[in-house]
Order: C-alpha cells, then structure tokens, then sequence
C-alpha cells in the first residue's frame, strides 16, 4: 500500500504549492522518514529546498539563472509584487504559476503574462528559479501627478491652436475627435458632468471605490474631450479607475488598466483609433514600462506626464517607456513649467498651468500639473486620429512632434526637445 508523509520546513506556506513530499515505498524508506522528520528545523528547511531543486530539475524547471528582482525606489508594498512571465510561457506553464495566478487580485493576459500578489520569502525564492518567470518586481504606491492652483484659466486651447500666445479663441476642425475612444486610467471620471455631453463612461475599477471622489480623473476627462473645456470634443471618454479617492495607486493596479484597455478597445469599436491617458507616475518600474510598451504594440496610443519634480523624467515610470507620447508642461509665458520633468525622454510639451476643466462636482476646477499637459496629448491625438485616421501609435506621436511650434519655449534644458504642441490650424 503506497504510504505518503509530507516533509515541510516549518513555517508559511506549509500547506502550499512548495511543500515536498516523500513517497514511501518500503520499510526502510519508512525508517528514513522517521529519521529526517526528528532533525533539526534548519536542516529540515535545507533539505525542503533540495527536495525543491531536485523537483524542479527532474521536471525540467530548473534553469542556471535566477530570474532578477527590482525594486523601485518608491513606497514599497511589504510581500507584494508583479511577477512578469517570459513571452511564449503561460501561467499554467508549471503547478506553481498556475496556482499562485489562481489567488491572485490582478492577472494580466493582454500586455503581457503575469499576475501580482502576496508572496512570503519562500515563495518568491521558488518562483524565481521557474525558467517562464522574466523577472519579479516589488509593488508600490503610485500619486497623481497634479495640483490644486488659482482659478484662472482659458489661454490653453487658444495656444495650442495658434503659432503665436496670447490669442483666446480655440480653431479646431469639426471632426473634433469623432470615431475615437479615449480611456483615461486615473481616480475615475464623473461620468453624468454635463461637459461630457453622453459621451462618458466609468467602465472599470481595480480599487473599492467606484466613481471618482477625488476629481483629478474627471479634470483630465475634461481636458481631453470636454465639450467646453476640451481638445477633442467628439471623443468618447473611458474612465478605468486605478487609484482610490485619495488620489492613491499600486502598480499593480496600473498593469491592470493598461492589461483591461488592451482586451476592451479590440471589441469595444474604436474606427478611428483608441487613446489612452496616464497621467499618474512613479519611480522607475520595468514592469510599467513593459506594460506600456505592451499597451502601445496593441495598437493604443499612449499619453504620459513626464511628472512634476524638476528632475529627468528618465528616471520614472512609465514616462520613462520609449514607445509612449511623454509630455513636459509649459506656462502661459510659453516657458517650461518650473516644476515640469525634462531630459531626452520627453517628446512634447504642451500647456500644464492653471488649466481649467471639469470637477466632480458638476463645476469646473483649476489645476497644474505634467498631467495636465498629458490631457492635451491625449486630446490632440484623439483629434489628430479623427481628422486624418489613425496612423499606429508611435507614428501618432511622431505627427504631433511634427506639427509642434518649434524652439519657442524658454527654459529648456539642454537634451529635451523644444516642441510645444500644436493641432495644425492653417490659419494659425
């Protein structure tokens, strides 16, 4: 009769997918069981790892190399972390993905294949020897990328539809977005404000709340496709709610909007192309960036504040991404906002100061912000799509760039582009 005893190392996780069990086959056997279960706790902890080692090896699941572990160097989450598998594996590619994926809050199958969740040492020890695993990476807490300033606005549709500052009237064709989604991953969006005009939805959350009380995604709605107070006036609004009412966010939370854009926009009918705003940031995440990388190969166009430290935006996430449209602030003086982020990353500039847009509320409200100008963007590019189609994601950014007023702005550091968007009016 075939025996079965479990030799566990004591502590977390005893009953999970790391346990090892011993197969006892004869008297003797029976005896060496007996024999190891008496010994110490750290030569059992060994000898479980060896148990594991030799499992993975004769299933073929050992590799020579360790998968890495990041750690951004922002708030961490304790024991959470985004586990990126290789492309081509899937999460059933061994026992211990498939149920580790099968607890998890987030699991991603769109930008790429990988879920997030709580892993004690032991278990993120295993999953790093797993050759499907690319790399694991520490969660941590993400902040909208704004702030509450004096009520007095207007000049920002008037300068991105003019060569020259100073004039208040804003020239757009008609068009105006037409055809195209635009999704907005932030606190939500208020979806019954009367400058959306029907056109907006709240579609998704990731956290407990599920309408925005906080405002800052009802503020970047409005900025991209309000129907006074924005670019693109016939875009339809998405809101994916990725941070609480607190303005607060994980990345794992953020992977998850990006991974639900990428499924939704493909049945969703965009004709005219789908946009998507991320005008929230954080230390430097590879696995950000890979799932806005992922996001912009789906075929979304993707807006990015640079974020509003002063510093290289370089060293951030996902301004940092290649791929993705990253947006600098610019004031009303055509200068770059004191608090704007620079360096080679940065693609566009467009106006981040005292920008008025909608609010909760029903009202409207004045905020600045690398957000802000990434609203723009975003709204530029849902109208640039439904004037003269979608061109691809990359190519999208590179047509704004194109069309952008050229070495007008002040205070540009040496490295960064000086480009200020501009929406093309031939008249301008």
């Amino acid at each position: 009769m075939r025996q079965w005893r479990r030799l566990a190392h004591g502590g977390e996780g005893l009953d999970g997918p790391d346990s090892a069990y011993i197969d006892a086959v004869s008297p003797r056997a029976t005896m060496q069981l007996f024999y190891i279960s008496a010994i110490t706790p750290d030569m059992a902890l060994i000898l479980f790892i060896a148990c594991v080692l030799v499992g993975l090896a004769a299933a073929g699941e050992l590799q020579s190399t360790v998968a890495p572990l990041f750690k951004p160097a922002g708030e961490i989450i304790p024991g959470h972390y985004i586990v990126k598998l290789k492309d081509g594996f899937s999460l059933t590619a061994s026992e211990a993905l498939s149920e580790h994926a099968s607890s998890a809050q987030n699991v991603y199958g769109n930008i790429f294949r990988g879920f997030a969740t709580y892993l004690d040492k032991d278990q993120l020890a295993f999953l790093r020897l797993s050759p499907s695993v690319d790399f694991i990476e520490h969660d941590m807490t993400l902040k909208p990328l704004s702030y509450v300033d004096q009520p007095n606005a207007g000049w920002n549709l008037g300068r991105i539809s003019h060569r020259k500052p100073g004039n208040s009237t804003y020239t757009y064709d008609s068009s105006a977005g037409a055809g195209t989604c635009s999704y907005i991953l932030d606190t939500g969006i208020a979806a019954n404000h009367p400058e959306f005009g029907g056109r907006a939805a709240q579609i998704k959350s990731f956290v407990s709340q599920t309408t925005d009380g906080n405002g800052h995604g009802t503020h970047i709605a409005g900025i991209i496709g309000g129907t006074v107070h924005g670019v693109a006036k016939r875009t339809r609004l998405y809101g994916v709610k990725v941070l609480d009412d607190n303005g607060s966010g994980t990345l794992a939370h953020v992977i998850g909007g990006m991974d639900y854009i990428a499924q939704d926009a493909k049945r969703r009918g965009c004709p005219r192309g789908a946009m998507a705003n991320l005008s929230i940031g954080g230390a430097y995440s590879r696995a950000v960036n890979a799932a806005a990388a992922a996001l912009v190969r789906a075929g979304v166009f993707v807006a990015v504040a640079a974020g509003g430290n002063n510093g290289d935006a370089g060293r951030t996430s996902p301004a940092s991404e290649p791929t993705v449209c990253t947006v600098g602030a610019s004031t009303e003086r055509d200068a770059r906002a004191p608090f704007s982020d620079y360096g080679p990353v940065v693609d566009v500039f467009a106006p981040g100061v005292s920008i008025r847009a909608a609010w909760p509320s029903g009202d409207t409200q004045t905020l600045s912000g690398t957000a802000m100008a990434a609203a723009h963007i975003t709204g530029l590019g849902a109208y640039l799509a439904g004037l003269e189609g979608f061109p691809g994601s990359e190519a999208l950014c590179k047509r704004i760039q194109e069309l952008a007023t050229k070495n007008i702005l002040t205070g540009v550091p040496s490295g960064t582009v000086n480009l200020l968007a501009f929406n093309g009016n031939p008249l301008g």
